[in-house]
């Protein structure tokens, strides 16, 4: 049969003048009135908006926990498949003669400072903390909650949701963009990456329906990973000691802490957002990675080195061996309360089928990102460095830092100081444990620094993002008042779902705004196998393949 050429052009229609030009106006216009109608939505009507979000994640968590685990192996497998395969490995994701926008530290810190920096400062401690008590060996009866034994299989539940799992979710919508932008010619916006199963009909709404889906998973991807740092942000000023005006009498933050910590965040990340992604993005980006040395430095030398180590190691170890079931095991409730299959359930609910939604909602984002910062690299080097490498951080983080908290805890020098507060306070209360008053508050300082700089960058990034995907593909200079208005919808997003229902209901928003973006990202998986196998095929037989065409052009209106 004979191989067609590859689709080089995918026209998409966007204003000419006007408020909107150069923007396509139905994606805009409709990703505004959904973000614009939610915020409305939960600030006029907050308790119908819990009830409503509150009973679809019931029903998602439970009718669509085993479609999670399915997709997010299945993006895993792509994207390790590709990278080992000698044919596919060595394509470069530009044309030949592209090299590489930025230097290997510079990738690095966008990559990884857009993609995990808020959540891992956040469950860097709070999370081995939490499986340290509670997981599924647990619950099966296999090792006892809260002893010794219980470590290594807290690391390895905890490395299966921050490993290579996470990581390959963003990586296959970054190489899936990158390989059709920079190797055909295509926007770099979403629906580019289906061109292999949908053509030129991606030109008109079905193209804008999907872009527009990607706008809303982003906004509400965004909005968790925002949350989560918000709360920390205003734990760490009180720990400061800034004022008791932030929390309330059960720990969690004002809506006057919210607002400020909003209006803070928000303005400096508008003013990145506005100096574009060679400037504030990426000098901010280079400013978290060295804090992050910095602070995990300190854990390296003083704290928990040999514990954290060995956790390293053979929480690293127990991951891999374990990775086979960590794929495709399901658990479903038998309908009896407290029973072992029903714990399982709940507790891969709560856990492991909320982490897949939160990686699949944060992957527009992100992979955008990725793409737009990846050009000239090969899809081997590309893997490595948006799949492999980022996981190994996030293991010597949890290694180190959460394995610090937990010998503190296990030696009784905490006495459930680090335990006994809240998720946003368990890395400040470690600090506090570790050090004296005036140290502890340095350190606590250098953390609020990095957790500012962390929440900006995945602020200013996430708003070019958004304008990218709406300006189809667009990557250059975007409206003022654009960048003003996304600016903005997010700070409305995280401090209204916030106000009504706290940290639960953005989780709650973002498990549902993820569940038709995993639907079009296995397509995207689908779409990037069928075209590096068509291409591969093509250059077997001397056709011309995709790097013989013009790279990263605009289309013509």
């Amino acid at each position: 049969m004979p191989i067609k050429p590859p689709l080089t052009e995918l026209p998409i229609r966007t204003a000419e003048s006007g408020f909107y030009r150069g923007f396509t106006k139905d994606v805009t216009i409709t990703g505004k009135l959904l973000v614009g109608g939610l915020v409305t939505w939960a600030v006029a009507f907050p308790a119908n908006a819990s009830s409503v979000l509150s009973s679809l994640n019931a029903v998602i968590l439970g009718a669509f926990n085993f479609w999670y685990v399915y997709a997010m192996a299945f993006f895993f497998l792509t994207c390790i498949g590709l990278a080992l395969l000698p044919a596919s490995g060595r394509m470069k994701l530009g044309r030949p003669d592209d090299e590489p926008e930025f230097s290997s530290f510079s990738w690095f810190s966008m990559m990884f400072g857009a993609g995990i920096g808020i959540g891992m400062l956040t469950y860097a401690t709070g999370e081995p903390i939490y499986h340290f008590q509670t997981n599924p060996d647990v619950i099966l009866g296999a090792v006892e909650g809260g002893s010794a034994g219980t470590v290594r299989s807290a690391y390895k539940w905890s490395f299966s949701h921050w490993g290579l799992h996470a990581w390959a979710s963003y990586a296959i919508v970054g190489l899936a963009l990158a390989y059709f932008s920079f190797r055909g010619g295509l926007p770099l916006t979403i629906c580019s990456a289906l061109t292999p199963l949908f053509g030129k009909q991606l030109s008109g709404p079905l193209g804008q329906v999907i872009d527009v889906v990607a706008v809303v998973a982003t906004v509400l991807g965004v909005a968790q990973t925002l949350g989560f740092g918000v709360n920390q942000f205003v734990a760490g000023l009180h720990r400061i000691g800034i004022g008791d005006w932030l929390l309330t009498d059960a720990g969690d933050p004002t809506k006057a802490a919210i607002s400020v910590a909003l209006l803070i965040i928000i303005g400096a990340s508008t003013l990145s957002a506005l100096s574009g992604v060679g400037r504030g993005i990426k000098w901010l980006s280079n400013i978290n990675m060295g804090l992050s040395f910095a602070l995990l430095a300190f854990f390296l030398i003083f704290g928990s080195t040999l514990f954290g180590l060995q956790a390293f190691f053979a929480g690293i170890l127990d991951y891999l061996a374990a990775m086979p079931a960590l794929l495709f095991t399901v658990w479903s409730g038998d309908g009896i309360d407290g029973s072992v299959q029903s714990r399982l359930a709940g507790w891969q609910g709560g856990w492991t089928v909320f982490y897949w939604a939160w990686w699949i909602a944060f992957a527009p984002f992100v992979g955008v990102f990725l793409a737009r910062i990846s050009r000239g690299r090969s899809i081997r080097e590309y893997v490595l460095g948006a799949v492999i490498v980022p996981s190994l951080m996030c293991f010597v983080w949890f290694a180190l830092v959460g394995g610090t908290a937990i010998d503190l805890e296990l030696s009784g020098v905490a006495g459930h100081a680090i335990i006994g507060t809240g998720l946003s306070d368990q890395l400040f209360a470690t600090l506090s444990v570790m050090l004296n008053g005036g140290m502890a508050w340095v350190f606590s300082v250098l953390v609020v620094v990095l957790l500012l700089t962390y929440l900006v960058t995945s602020a200013d990034s996430a708003v070019l993002i958004i304008n990218t995907i709406n300006a189809a593909g667009d990557e250059g200079p975007k409206a003022r008042p654009h960048i003003l208005f996304w600016g903005r919808a997010l700070a409305l997003v995280v401090g209204a779902l916030l106000m009504i229902g706290g940290l639960a209901a953005i989780q709650t928003a973002m498990i549902i705004g993820a569940l038709p973006f995993s639907a079009v990202m296995v397509l995207m998986a689908d779409s990037v196998l069928k075209a590096v196998w068509r291409d591969s095929q093509r250059e077997k037989h001397g056709l011309p393949a995709f790097d013989n065409h013009s790279a990263g052009s605009t289309p013509a209106e």
